[in-house]
């Protein structure tokens, strides 16, 4: 009974309706602002989840799991390809990779050049559904052509058969002087991935490359793939077994180290940004609590000249806040988990009353909002708001404590 007893007080000023105007108001808004801060920090942190992912599913269309890199070159590669087949590696693709200028009629722009095998392709590199495949399929050795991204392409202002100048780093020595290595080549497809990758890289057949750069039979390394980039099995012994023949391994995870961890911290600073919806909520809780306090002083005299100690009045008054903080958390998590996977939809159907687009696919190379709930954010969120909106009843809930009955009761 000691414990039901402040509990039931505390729902009935809860429903009771006998409260004024202004701490109805302030009570009602406390539970609307703890509802809305809590779906709008779930759906947020959906979206970017979401962006992650799609950037993740892109980038490995067309990057390798992982990379063996050799400073000085790789002579025999299909040797080491073969070896590292007991590591469970699907492929190994070897691949020459240097820095150039691309120069148009108007235009020129540092690039990285990357020699690839569109024979050994469908392998890994360009897979299935990768928006690379088709275009690189179109190099052919002695061609000198190149596949640009679409940004680069737009940035060089050429299309499909223009022609550019490839200069490179290397020196050729002739009677004239000595002068930078240059090639004209011939723009042969133009790939979209919608990434980094579309504005500042051009890929070359291998061997064209490699003659460029004076390579003979090497190559600058060997790109790796596996059945799940996520989990890559084997990865610990590949390490181990590259690093005792002298050679680097980097994985897909560390070359795109910096990108992710930029995700991260944004998505924790926006996540701490929105969390001040919440705070803002848990205030309004104390407010509307301290209200009520002042205005149930009465009763609080009169509960407490029939024998109820103040453990049990602060009791009471922390049910009610609680009851509104959590029931306003239950709320928000159960609209964001009910939006965030249909944000997309949603984002449709308001383009589509104003007419405007939000995402121009030709600015994020996306059609729809990607959103991607995880449930750890979910928990994360939601036992935020539960711990504020208890932390929020212990300053009125311990004021009520203190209300002196003879006081309250003086003139009445």
């Amino acid at each position: 009974m000691g414990i039901r007893l402040p509990v039931f007080i505390g729902l009935r000023y809860i429903t009771s309706g006998r409260s004024d105007g202004f701490g109805s108001f302030v009570t009602l808004f406390s539970f609307l602002a703890m509802s809305l801060g809590v779906m709008v920090l779930i759906v947020v942190l959906s979206v970017m989840n979401g962006f992650d992912r799609e950037i993740k599913t892109r980038l490995l269309e067309v990057i390798p799991h992982a990379t063996i890199n050799v400073p000085h070159g790789l002579e025999d590669w299909k040797v080491l390809a073969d070896s590292l087949q007991q590591h469970q590696i699907t492929a190994a693709i070897p691949y020459i990779d240097g820095q150039a200028m691309l120069t148009s009629r108007s235009y020129f722009q540092g690039v990285s050049v990357q020699g690839v095998l569109p024979d050994a392709s469908h392998n890994g590199l360009l897979s299935g559904s990768s928006p690379l495949a088709a275009q690189v399929e179109k190099l052919q050795p002695g061609t000198y052509g190149v596949v640009l991204g679409a940004l680069l392409a737009r940035s060089l202002g050429v299309q499909v058969g223009d022609r550019l100048l490839l200069t490179l780093p290397e020196l050729t020595v002739t009677p004239l002087g000595v002068f930078p290595r240059v090639k004209q080549v011939t723009v042969l497809g133009v790939f979209q991935v919608g990434a980094q990758i579309d504005s500042g890289v051009a890929f070359m057949h291998i061997n064209d490359l490699g003659r460029l750069l004076r390579m003979g039979q090497k190559v600058s390394g060997l790109r790796l793939f596996f059945d799940d980039p996520f989990v890559m099995p084997g990865l610990s012994s590949l390490r181990a077994d590259i690093s005792a023949q002298g050679y680097q391994l980097e994985t897909w995870q560390q070359s795109m180290a910096q990108l992710f961890q930029a995700i991260r911290t944004e998505k924790t600073v926006v996540g701490l940004l929105l969390s001040v919806i919440i705070g803002v909520a848990a205030f309004n809780i104390v407010a509307s609590l301290v209200l009520m306090v002042n205005e149930k002083r009465k009763d609080i005299a009169v509960l407490r000249s029939l024998g109820m100690m103040p453990p049990t009045i602060t009791a009471i008054f922390r049910t009610q806040g609680g009851v509104t903080g959590i029931f306003g958390v239950a709320c928000g998590v159960l609209a964001g988990c009910l939006l965030a996977p249909n944000i997309g939809a949603v984002l449709a159907f308001v383009e589509g009353l104003v007419g405007a687009q939000v995402f121009d696919p030709a600015l994020y190379f996306i059609t729809a909002l990607p959103s991607h709930l995880q449930w750890p954010d979910v928990i994360l969120v939601g036992s935020l708001g539960v711990v504020l909106s208890v932390l929020a009843t212990l300053y009125p809930a311990w004021r009520a404590g203190k209300v002196p009955p003879a006081e309250a009761l003086r003139y009445e």
